[in-house]
C-alpha cells in the first residue's frame, strides 16, 4: 500500500470532532458518510457533526462522471495533503465541512469534516454567481446570445420593459456590466424593504422594471465594481431568450448534462431561478462545475460553454484591490473580478500561480490553478479561515515539482 505510517496511525487520532477515518487505498472499507434520509431534511444548521473526519487518497469511483486516482501516484505530496487534512480536521483552519482535489482531470482527495457529507448538498451562497455566468455561456454556445451581445445594453433583451420610467442613465448598463457588477445601480436596504411590501410589482421583468426605477441615475461614476446587482440582470436576459424558461433551460443544459441531481436551486421573488445565493450542491458536484471551466468549456467530448467566453469569465477584467482580500493572506495579490468569477495571484516560493475561483461566502470554493491542471474544492461554514492563503501554503506546493 502507498499509504506512509503516518497516515496509517491517523486512524486512531483523536481531534476536534472525533477520530479520522482514512479509507484503505484501492478497498474503501472506510466510506464516505452519508447524510440518512432523516438528516438529508435538516436545515444546515440542524446536521449533526460528524463523529469522525473522513479522509480518502484513492476517491472512489462513484460513477458519476469524475474521473478519479490515487494521490502521491497520480500526483500530488500524499504526505503533505494528509498532514493538511489531519489540521483540519483538528481544527486548526477553519470550520471545513469538505476538501476535494482534483490533478491532471482526476480525483486524487476526498474528505468530509463537522457538517460535510458525500450526498449531501451543501450551501453554495455566492458560488451560485459562478453558476449562473455558465448558464449565459450555454446560451452563447446554442446561438440565443453572441459575444458581441455582451456590449449591449441589459434592457435590449427585455420587452416588457417601460423604459419611459427608467432613470437617467438605465442604457448604460450592458450585460458586460451585469457580470462585472459594474451596474452603476444605487438602491438602498430601506428603499428594497418598502418595495418588497408590495411583491406582485416584483414578478417577472417587474423585478427589472422597479430596479431602473428606483435607482439613482446611472452614471460613469456610478458605474464602478460593487457588489450587487448583476446577478438577477443576467439571469432575466437569460430567461429572455431561451426557449422555455431558465429553469428548464439550466436543468436541461447543465444539471443533466453535467449528471446532477442531488441539487436545491431556490425561486427568486421574481419567479426566476435565483441568481446569485440559495443554492445548494454536492462537494463532488461541484466538481464538475470546475472540471467544465478548467477544460475550456468541454464535458465528456461535448462543447458545453464557448472557450472565447470562459477565457473573458474568468479572466480579471477588473483590479478590485488588495485592501479588502476575499479569504486571503501573506501570498495572495493582484484579486480581481471576471465574469462573477474571482482571480487572484498565489505565491509559492519564487513563483506566482494565477487562481480563477467561484467563491460563497464562508467557504464555498471552486479553484483552478490552470498552470498546475489543478482544481480544489471546499465547503465550510467559517467566514474569517483564510482559504486561498491555505490553498497557496498548504495545497499548492504538494503539487509543483
Amino acid at each position: 500500500m502507498a499509504f506512509t505510517l503516518k497516515c496509517l496511525l491517523t486512524i486512531a487520532l483523536s481531534c476536534a470532532v472525533g477520530s479520522i477515518a482514512v479509507a484503505d487505498i484501492g478497498q474503501h472499507t472506510q466510506l464516505a458518510p452519508e447524510a440518512s434520509a432523516t438528516e438529508a431534511k435538516l436545515s444546515f444548521r440542524e446536521m449533526p457533526l460528524l463523529e469522525t473526519a473522513f479522509i480518502d487518497t484513492t476517491p472512489a469511483n462513484r460513477n458519476d462522471g469524475l474521473m478519479v486516482g490515487e494521490l502521491g501516484v497520480d500526483g500530488g505530496n500524499q504526505e503533505m495533503i494528509v498532514k493538511l487534512a489531519e489540521e483540519i480536521a483538528a481544527g486548526k483552519h477553519g470550520k471545513y465541512d469538505s476538501l476535494l482535489i482534483a490533478h491532471q482531470g482526476k480525483l486524487l482527495f476526498e474528505s468530509y469534516y463537522l457538517r460535510g457529507r458525500v450526498n449531501l448538498p451543501h450551501f453554495q451562497a455566492s458560488a451560485t454567481k459562478t453558476y449562473t455566468s455558465l448558464a449565459l455561456g450555454r446560451a452563447i454556445q446554442l446561438g440565443y446570445l453572441s459575444m458581441a451581445d455582451l456590449d449591449k445594453p441589459v434592457m435590449s433583451f427585455l420587452p416588457d420593459l417601460d423604459p419611459t420610467k427608467f432613470v437617467e442613465g438605465v442604457e448604460r448598463i450592458t450585460l458586460n456590466n451585469a457580470l462585472t457588477m459594474t451596474t452603476g445601480i444605487r438602491i438602498s436596504r430601506e428603499q428594497w424593504l418598502e418595495l418588497e411590501k408590495n411583491p406582485s410589482q416584483l414578478k417577472g421583468q417587474g423585478y427589472i422594471q422597479t430596479m431602473f426605477e428606483h435607482s439613482a441615475p446611472i452614471t460613469e461614476a456610478s458605474q464602478q465594481f460593487l457588489y450587487g446587482t448583476g446577478p438577477d440582470l443576467v439571469m432575466q436576459v437569460i430567461e429572455a431568450v431561451v426557449p422555455g424558461s431558465a429553469e428548464a433551460f439550466i436543468k436541461a443544459e447543465l444539471l443533466d448534462k453535467l449528471g446532477i441531481t442531488n441539487y436545491h436551486w431556490q425561486t427568486h421573488p421574481s419567479g426566476l431561478p435565483e441568481a446569485g445565493w440559495r443554492v445548494r450542491m454536492t462537494s463532488r458536484d461541484m466538481a464538475k462545475w470546475g472540471t467544465l471551466a478548467l477544460n475550456k468549456g468541454k464535458w465528456q467530448g461535448e462543447q458545453l460553454i464557448p472557450p472565447a467566453y470562459l477565457a473573458k469569465a474568468t479572466s480579471r477584467i477588473l483590479l478590485t484591490g488588495d485592501e479588502d482580500f476575499h479569504y486571503g493572506g501573506k501570498d495572495t495579490s493582484n484579486q480581481g473580478y471576471g465574469y462573477f468569477w474571482w482571480g487572484a495571484d498565489l505565491k509559492v516560493g519564487n513563483n506566482s500561480y494565477h487562481a480563477v475561483s467561484a467563491q460563497g461566502g464562508h467557504g464555498q470554493f471552486i479553484t483552478l490553478i490552470e498552470a498546475l491542471d489543478l482544481m480544489i474544492v471546499h465547503t465550510a461554514h467559517d467566514n474569517d479561515a483564510s482559504y486561498l492563503q491555505i490553498t497557496a501554503e498548504r495545497i499548492l506546493p504538494a503539487f509543483i515539482n
